[in-house]
């Protein structure tokens, strides 16, 4: 095989493996819809026949049985007298979950439900393939569901119409959109019908002309829509009841913080205008909105809208106000500042992660704990935690010996005795930083034989939907960057391989997230170099001693800057020695 091996930037690992590592599967997994029926036929190299896929949406998968940590207590699903009417979910809703397959809710849903339901704002940081998802969907459809029974009877006795509530859910990509979708739709009445409608609104799709109970889009597509026109935006922030930001940690740092800061200060700045109207401080009519500007808002909110100051440390009563002295004259300081320090809340928000680090003034966690001190925090038992239903191997490797190593470990995915009990489709998803990364690895696998799929961000939206449509349909290698690490839900999934080794452990808990969901089991292989041994002892060494790995969560820019300071070093070091024996 000829390969220009210097420009490949992925590092290659894996062990040999023993033959016995998933004999513990001997569990049957469920397949909740018509969706994931699998092939017969043993996936070897995709060497397979196109099965026709109903458009069904498929329910979080379940395991008939989950494995038990040390003290014998299973590690997915709650206690068998916990039932979904017992954390306070109506009759209706408990039935379209046990008509999906889903009689019994994982140990997360559990904790988290009755929280949603308090009405509180709620943080549910948890393990990937935990449940998360119903965690809130669930509870928060059932809530408006409720509300519209109750508005309904209301406006019916008063003849008027009354405000259409409106649960709004953000993700960071199309991909996570449609997946929420997907789960909504599948909860239903009795007579078939769906409990609320729902839409995914991103990527191409226009506002729809009717609005629906549920809104699934990003924070991008929102804010082209409520931008348009002001009026529209009040309208649309006064229709919101409950809020959830999904893959939260990644929507409150990066190129996404600015735009949710900001979305969560027009939301509460509506929040504050409902206010001052009930108790009657300062009434600000709805026309005169308009006379803000959006800068105008947010300068007046408590957390402000820029990345430098919304992390400062700072009291929470700091007198930032709107700046009104070009504005009308009915506004005055002394009111603001009073509506603005107290308040009658009107919406709920609801945070969603599975990795939600606190350690540090700019970390996703440490934001919401400034933003939101009074939120509930829910915990998974295995929060940035290794999951004990996990197999892992580790192995470092050289420029000389990465290639090898990948495609034996690739390879020996296709023998395990595990594939029977999942249809007899084996699923392997190789990890790697970079496209170029994904492109090279493609190549190694197709000229040793191995057809594989390929997903990233180069990629058109239509393309990935086709790719993710095939592999979960079909099985065989997906060949991926980080793009398909947060929110990917595809069924089964046995192996997963770290190509490139993630450069954070945030990356490493979202890739190996991808297998051993749901009370099933997986196997990961890492793969690492020199460069990258101090972050995979760090890993390792939480792993062993059952330890959260927090300490990992150095941000990549300081962790690149220690590697090269090391490197500098040994220069240094290396001709002082040279220095010495020519003297």
């Amino acid at each position: 095989m000829i390969l220009c091996r210097s420009a490949l930037m992925f590092h290659l690992q894996i062990p040999s493996i023993r033959s016995h590592v998933f004999s513990r599967f001997k569990h049957t997994y469920s397949f909740l819809s018509a969706s994931t029926s699998p092939s017969l036929l043993n996936v070897r190299f995709l060497s397979l026949t196109h099965h026709p896929r109903q458009r069904q949406s498929r329910a979080f998968g379940s395991a008939v049985a989950a494995v038990a940590d040390t003290k014998g207590r299973d590690t997915f699903l709650a206690e068998e007298n916990v039932s979904w009417n017992s954390l306070g979910l109506s009759d209706s809703i408990s039935r379209a979950l046990s008509n999906i397959g889903l009689d019994r809710p994982s140990l997360v849903q559990a904790s988290s439900i009755p929280s949603v339901l308090s009405g509180k704002d709620v943080v549910i940081a948890a393990e990937t393939g935990s449940g998360k998802t119903h965690s809130y969907l669930v509870p928060l459809i059932d809530k408006l569901r409720g509300a519209h029974h109750n508005s309904e009877k209301t406006a019916h006795s008063q003849e008027e119409s009354l405000p259409h509530e409106v649960l709004l859910i953000l993700c960071p990509n199309v991909q996570l959109c449609e997946q929420v979708v997907r789960m909504a739709n599948s909860l239903h009445r009795d007579n078939s019908e769906p409990i609320v409608s729902v839409a995914a609104i991103c990527g191409r799709q226009g506002w729809p002309t009717r609005e629906p109970d549920v809104i699934v889009t990003t924070p991008v597509a929102l804010l082209n829509y409520v931008d348009q026109n002001r009026r529209r935006r009040l309208e649309f922030m006064r229709g919101v009841k409950y809020v959830v930001f999904d893959e939260a940690d990644m929507l409150l740092c990066g190129s996404f913080q600015n735009k949710v800061i900001r979305l969560i200060n027009l939301l509460r700045f509506d929040e504050k205008l409902l206010s001052q109207r009930k108790e009657s401080i300062a009434e600000l009519p709805v026309e005169q909105e308009s006379a803000f500007s959006s800068d105008s808002v947010l300068s007046g909110e408590e957390e402000q809208p820029t990345e430098d100051t919304i992390l400062e440390d700072g009291d929470d009563n700091t007198e930032n106000m709107v700046d009104i002295e070009n504005e009308a004259d009915f506004i005055k300081r002394r009111d603001w500042r009073r509506v603005r320090k107290n308040y009658e809340r009107s919406k709920q928000y609801v945070f969603v992660a599975a990795t939600l680090p606190v350690n540090g003034k700019k970390t996703a966690g440490a934001v919401l704990k400034h933003m939101f001190p009074d939120a509930i925090w829910v915990s998974g038992n295995y929060l940035h935690c290794h999951n004990p239903r996990l197999e892992q191997r580790w192995i470092e490797v050289t420029v000389d010996t990465q290639v090898d190593e990948l495609i034996k470990a690739v390879r020996q995915g296709f023998k395990y005795e595990g594939l029977n009990n999942a249809g007899g489709i084996c699923r392997t998803m190789v990890f790697a930083n970079t496209v170029e990364a994904v492109e090279a690895v493609s190549k190694i696998l197709h000229r040793a034989g191995i057809e594989c799929f390929r997903y990233h961000k180069d990629c058109t939206l239509e393309v990935r939907a086709k790719t993710l449509l095939e592999f979960e349909e079909k099985g065989g290698v997906l060949v991926c960057t980080d793009a398909a690490a947060r929110g990917v839900d595809i069924p089964n999934i046995s192996h997963v391989i770290q190509a490139d080794f993630a450069s954070s452990a945030v990356d490493f808990l979202h890739r190996v997230g991808r297998t051993a969901r749901a009370g099933q089991f997986g196997l990961v292989t890492s793969m690492y170099t020199e460069s990258n041994r101090e972050l995979v002892n760090t890993v390792r060494r939480a792993g062993e001693l059952g330890q959260p790995v927090e300490a990992a969560f150095s941000r990549k820019r300081s962790f690149r800057n220690k590697l090269k300071k090391r490197g500098a070093n040994n220069v240094r070091d290396s001709a002082i020695v040279k220095e010495s024996a020519l003297a």
